[in-house]
């Protein structure tokens, strides 16, 4: 069932338990989602799916934030030449 409304606060808080269990579950096993392949199905079947679609680009700008923080900012330039 597609809903066009926005969600309610329960639905929200559903949404938002499974995005930060399946999140935990790929800190846990390194984002090797085959792990975590029930979870991403609770979390696609709780939130609505441009909600899914924005938490799934946040999740890889949350990612790429820890790296630059972690390994520091490398030129496009320099990649490759070790």
């Amino acid at each position: 069932a597609v809903k066009m409304s926005a969600p309610t606060m329960e639905e929200r808080k559903a949404c938002w338990g499974a995005r930060d269990e399946l999140w935990q579950c790929l800190d846990r096993h390194a984002e090797d989602s085959t792990k975590c392949e029930e979870l991403r199905l609770a979390f696609e079947a709780r939130c609505p799916q441009q909600w899914v679609k924005y938490f799934d680009k946040r999740r890889d700008f949350l990612k790429y934030k820890k790296k630059l923080e972690k390994e520091g900012y490398h030129p496009p330039e320099a990649a490759g030449k070790s």
